[in-house]
């Protein structure tokens, strides 16, 4: 595989990755970590755990003391979702903790491509909406896909006119009312 090919993939996993060496420094994190820092604080725990995996390594215990997963989720104060938090160890010369984090969306919960086609809305819009939906500022959704804090201003008039809807708060009204409403023909 490609340098080309490892950066592309780390960059556009839908989760965080940090690197921590055996100080606890981050020594890598991609676009999505980024973003992360960008909103919260890693939990302390994420800095306990990572020491207690590192004193294990020194010992030689780290399959005694660790067997299995090491994960746990958290929810943080203004965000509507739910976030997980998995490590994993390298015991190597250099030892590493990885750390990645996946959000658990609203948007997963919700038919967006349902929403897009009721709507007419087009594929950018939908970029939009799903972020929207995930409670992303407009800065935050600027710089998560790669566009002008006014293309995105842009974008959420356009899809305010097309749902008939005024603001933030009512699109996510109507969203929810549309996600909780059974298809035709379909009891719940």
């Amino acid at each position: 595989m490609e340098k080309e090919d490892i950066d592309f993939l780390i960059n556009k996993c839908p989760m965080g990755l940090f690197v921590f060496n055996r100080r606890l420094d981050v020594v890598f994190r991609n676009k999505q970590a980024s973003a992360f820092l960008l909103r919260y604080e890693l939990p302390g725990e994420i800095y306990e755990i990572s020491r207690r995996i590192f004193d294990a390594m020194s010992i030689g215990k780290l399959q005694e003391l660790f067997p299995g997963e090491i994960f746990f989720a958290k929810k943080f104060d203004g965000s509507p979702s739910n976030w997980i938090f998995k490590m994993y160890s390298y015991e190597k010369s250099d030892p590493r903790v990885y750390l990645m984090i996946i959000e658990e969306k609203m948007s997963n919960k919700i038919n967006l491509n349902e929403v897009r086609r009721q709507f007419k809305l087009t594929r950018r819009e939908t970029d939009v909406l799903r972020r929207v939906v995930d409670g992303l500022k407009n800065a935050e959704i600027a710089y998560d896909i790669e566009i002008s804090e006014q293309t995105i201003k842009d974008h959420l008039s356009n899809i305010y006119i097309k749902t008939g809807v005024e603001n933030r708060m009512a699109l996510m009204r109507m969203l929810l009312q549309i996600s909780e409403t059974p298809p035709e023909g379909k009891t719940p």
